[in-house]
């Protein structure tokens, strides 16, 4: 039986997490190993300047004082009695398409778990009003469309340094799947001045208006047009058509 390792952003006791690892069960033996309280774009954060700590919900559902990256390590390498053949992160409160995915804790975790050699999927119920369409709670749509989508992966696998970034639209009726490319996002008047009582000025980063960039096959087209979006992401950064450019150009 496959072992699942299960984990997220937004806590141990968020509904996500939970409606997650309930539909998983019937592919695998599932651990939950996810932060005590949510950590939301924390990113690819590692603790390394504190001890962390971790308790028992009960045998196979822990929690950690520490990040999304902390607990995939953890439950890799020391809680987990072997090693999971999948880890499925989310499921998130909220989209990670786009610019997004730098910042998400949630797909930090996929991230993690993809650096140990492990089939990794990042998935988030997409909440932000992207259209006119009436809201619904999709947790059960994005729940079942995990639970097809882990057994695929479980059983043919994922290209090398290969993860899978999916966003599932908060809508009545999904249209289906599409396979996409990661989107631009950019944010209007993000960064919020207030005063608090005596006067005194501070800021809050975010509240402002999100803009997309419109593109053919993005995560964001097909989430606007009431289709799951999931986006290979892959680790290795280089622009090798940079790279062969400045090989060519640069003298120094």
């Amino acid at each position: 039986m496959p072992v699942i390792l299960v984990t997220n952003d937004d806590g141990v006791g968020s509904f996500g997490i939970r409606t997650l690892a309930k539909a998983l069960r019937s592919l695998g033996d599932v651990y939950v190993v996810a932060p005590e309280r949510e950590q939301s774009a924390v990113g690819h954060a590692l603790t390394l300047h504190r001890p962390l700590k971790f308790a028992n919900l009960n045998k196979k559902v822990y929690f950690i004082n520490g990040t999304p990256t902390d607990c995939v390590i953890l439950g890799v390498n020391r809680l987990l009695p072997q090693k999971p053949d999948i880890i499925v992160s989310g499921i998130n409160h909220g989209g990670n398409m786009g610019d997004d995915i730098t910042y998400s804790g949630t797909v930090a975790a996929a991230i993690e778990g993809t650096f140990l050699g492990i089939p990794s999927i990042a998935i988030s119920l997409v909440t932000e009003p992207l259209n006119n369409k009436k809201k619904y709670s999709g947790f059960q749509d994005a729940a079942r469309f995990a639970q097809r989508l882990v057994s695929m992966v479980i059983k043919e696998g994922l290209p090398p340094d290969t993860l899978l970034n999916v966003n599932v639209p908060d809508i009545f009726k999904v249209k289906g799947m599409r396979l996409t490319r990661q989107g631009k996002r950019a944010y209007d008047n993000s960064i919020q001045e207030m005063s608090d009582p005596r006067g005194r000025k501070h800021y809050w980063i975010g509240g402002g208006t999100p803009l997309w960039h419109r593109g053919e096959d993005t995560d964001f087209e097909a989430i606007q047009e009431g289709f799951i979006s999931v986006t290979p992401i892959h680790l290795d950064l280089t622009n090798y058509k940079a790279l062969e450019y400045m090989r060519k150009k640069w003298r120094m």
